[in-house]
């Protein structure tokens, strides 16, 4: 593939995009339809740069929730996860209750939470909880998923489980805890999303979500729209960095990176 093909390959998808927000644009234009119905993408624009400094406040408050439950999350999941490797009687305990906390709708515990805690522990709570669970089980699954062969040959060499743990079967797990990662850091910005929103719908709040639901409330749907671009732009940003976060640590060994750069 020439480097002119690859280049128009990567700009194809922005190109979709703009086209996709001119056709809106004119959508609002031909119909002219009010603001209150559907603001075209020019409005949001200026909304955007109108409302910056109560909208960057608010996003700043997403990202520090969202950043502090994703290194919670890690650091329990990861602690967790080893334990659960070195004792399975442990893991075939406590196990279960991670399942149900991961299968039980964060929007239906949001609310329980703001009775017991204050709005932005309830918030952070919440982003732990639905960023904890994929963390968890990436690492504990890329911890059992050693190759046997290795790890008979380090009991042949009177490894201990501490010594398998730190040479072996931690660095085989990496791969499944950077795929965990990348999960869970969309699924943190969304749990802390989901309990802004319970946290607005009850009047308190400070994140972007806040903003949306107290936009609704006046009616104000281009900032509903900007602050929902904001989330997206900060969602795709979260993603990106911790692609280049995986990429960096198995570039040099890993096949799926490998691959990707041949």
């Amino acid at each position: 593939m020439t480097t002119a093909s690859r280049i128009g390959e990567r700009a194809l998808p922005f190109g979709v995009f703009l086209l996709c927000l001119a056709g809106w644009e004119a959508l609002v234009r031909i119909a002219a339809l009010p603001p209150y119905i559907l603001p075209a993408p020019s409005l949001i624009g200026l909304t955007l740069v109108a409302d910056w400094a109560t909208l960057s406040t608010s996003l700043w408050a997403t990202l520090r929730i969202t950043g502090l439950a994703l290194a919670l999350a890690v650091a329990g999941g990861v602690a967790l996860a080893i334990l659960f490797a070195q004792w399975r009687w442990l893991e075939r305990s406590f196990f279960p209750f991670a399942v149900v906390l991961q299968v039980t709708p964060i929007i239906a515990i949001a609310p329980l939470l703001l009775v017991y805690l204050e709005p932005s522990t309830a918030v952070l709570v919440c982003a732990f909880l639905v960023a904890f669970f994929p963390i968890l089980s990436n690492t504990a699954l890329g911890l059992a998923s050693v190759d046997h062969n290795l790890r008979d040959l380090f009991d042949l060499y009177g490894a201990s489980r501490w010594q398998q743990m730190r040479l072996l079967r931690l660095p085989s797990a990496m791969p499944y805890f950077l795929g965990g990662l990348r999960i869970a850091g969309g699924l943190a910005l969304i749990g802390a999303i989901a309990a802004e929103i319970a946290a607005g719908a009850a009047g308190r709040g400070a994140g972007l979500a806040y903003r949306i639901v107290e936009a609704g409330y006046r009616l104000n749907i281009p900032r509903m729209f900007a602050a929902l671009v904001l989330i997206s732009v900060a969602g795709i940003a979260i993603y990106l960095a911790l692609e280049a976060v995986s990429r960096v640590a198995l570039r040099r060994w890993h096949d799926s990176q490998r691959q990707r750069q041949g």
